[in-house]
């Protein structure tokens, strides 16, 4: 699958969760539901997927883990917060980088409107 398609399938399946749950949750009911949804639509979904960090030439299995990698081609990372932060910028960033995975979504799902709450990267 094309990463573009995907994208547009966490998305839709992100806006099902969010209509059916709304704001104000766990982070960890959310991903529940979402993995649900993309499961049910058949897709490839790695939950909690460990990332070690490369420095140099050593690899540190530091406990860094991917919320989700979806079709081996979209890290997706789930937020329930106020508003986004640099730092989560920075995480998925740095993230998709040490997976070497050039698309990511960064959902917010604590927002009236969830499209307020979606990011996409691309490396």
């Amino acid at each position: 699958m094309e990463f573009d398609t995907v994208s547009k399938e966490i998305i839709g399946c992100a806006i099902e969760v969010h209509r059916m749950l709304g704001p104000g949750l766990l982070e960890s009911a959310y991903e529940e539901c979402l993995v649900f949804e993309l499961l049910k639509k058949g897709m490839i979904v790695e939950r909690q997927k460990p990332v070690p960090v490369t420095y140099k030439d050593i690899r540190l299995d530091c406990g860094y883990r991917l919320d989700l990698l979806v079709e081996h081609c979209v890290v997706v990372e789930l937020k329930s917060v106020e508003a986004f932060s640099p730092v989560h910028e920075a995480q998925i960033l740095t993230y998709m980088r040490f997976a070497k995975i050039k698309t990511g979504l960064l959902i917010n799902f604590n927002v009236t409107v969830l499209k307020n709450g979606l990011r996409r990267f691309v490396l």
